[in-house]
Order: C-alpha cells, then structure tokens, then sequence
C-alpha cells in the first residue's frame, strides 16, 4: 500500500477529526447539540427496524466480530494471499483496540458511567469494509467505490448504534474516523513488513 495521496489525506483528516471531537467532549455525560437532534430523531425504532438495528450490532460484538474476521481470513488463505489475511486481523483489530483505549482516556459517558466514546462497534466495521475495499482494488484503490462502500457499512452500523442508544452520534463519527485513520497506516506497516522479511518488494501489496 502506497500511504500517500488520497489514502494518506483521508487517514490525516480522520485522525484529526477524532481528536478534535475526543478534546470537545472529555469527560462529558450528556449529548451535545447535534446528537440530541440525531438522537430524537433515530433513537427508540420501533420493529422491524429494531430488529435490523440488533442484527447489525451483533456484527460488532465478539462473537460476531471473530466470525466475521475469521471468514475473511479464511478467504485471504484460501485464495493464497497471507499478507491480506494478516492486514485483515491487524487492520480491523487495532482501530477497535484504539477506540477501547480512547474510551478510557477521553472518559465520555452514556447512561451513567458507560463509556462511549468513540464507538468501538462503528469503528469495527467501517474497518472491516475499508479492509475489503483496498484488499479488493489490490494496487488500483479510487476514492469513490471504497469510501463509497466505508460509508455504507459505517453509516448502517452507526444508525444501529444511536437507534439502540448505545452511543451518541459523534461517537459512531469518531469510531469511523478511528478506521479510517488507521486501516491505511495499518496496511502500508504490513507491506512493508512483509516485503522485508522476503528481502524483496511484492508486487502489489495487500491493495
């Protein structure tokens, strides 16, 4: 992966973008005035949406997650492509570490003493998709098709979120940019990793 470009400038501004809103809400208990606009509108659906929305968030529990990331792999492997099986673990597995430990160092709270923010479920599968996406351009990633596909599964996973009232909406923004801020860092330290111990670069890389 080549981490320059549109790619780089995505991972750039996400980054910001969670740090920004981490330093607004530190420590805060209560939505501010976008997610209480959010929130009155999404929060509490009704089924069969209701039904949709706890389907999508199973994805992002463990059990969910573990499956969904093991078939991937299981795919990598099957079509011969270990090094995007191993940017498949990392490239999911670290944003979600990354928003478990911003939940704790920004400290923002929903319902009480549960931290919120960002939301490590949106951040897993904005992750997952953008870890499809690039493994699926290989060298060829354009911005439209795969940040076209990220906002699909992170707007469909952050909808679920609000409408559960498991997080305000700027945390569901901050899980997604926590992917998108990592996944192409993630990708480029795999292929260079990988093209060293084979003492050679690989043609391609894992996009």
């Amino acid at each position: 992966m080549v981490l320059r470009g549109w790619l780089g400038w995505l991972s750039g501004l996400a980054a910001l973008v969670v740090l920004v809103l981490g330093i607004r809400f530190a420590g805060e208990g209560q939505p501010g005035r976008v997610d209480g606009r959010i929130q009155d509108a999404v929060y509490g659906v009704e089924p069969p949406w209701r039904y949709a929305a706890r389907g999508l968030d199973s994805l992002g529990e463990p059990l969910g997650a573990v499956l969904l990331v093991g078939a991937v792999v299981a795919g990598c492997l099957l079509l011969r492509r270990p090094r995007a099986a191993v940017f498949a673990v990392l490239g999911v597995g670290l944003p979600v570490a990354a928003a478990t430990l911003l939940k704790h160092l920004v400290g923002r709270t929903i319902h009480g003493d549960n931290p919120s923010y960002p939301s490590g479920h949106t951040a897993f599968l904005t992750a997952l998709a953008l870890v499809l996406a690039l493994t699926a351009a290989g060298g060829r990633a354009r911005p439209l098709p795969v940040l076209a596909a990220v906002a699909a599964a992170g707007a469909a996973m952050a909808w679920a979120q609000v409408a559960l009232g498991a997080h305000y909406a700027t945390d569901t923004l901050a899980g997604g940019c926590t992917a998108l801020a990592l996944v192409p860092a993630t990708g480029w330290l795999v292929d260079r990793a990988a093209d060293r111990l084979a003492g050679r670069p690989a043609p391609g890389g894992v996009t």
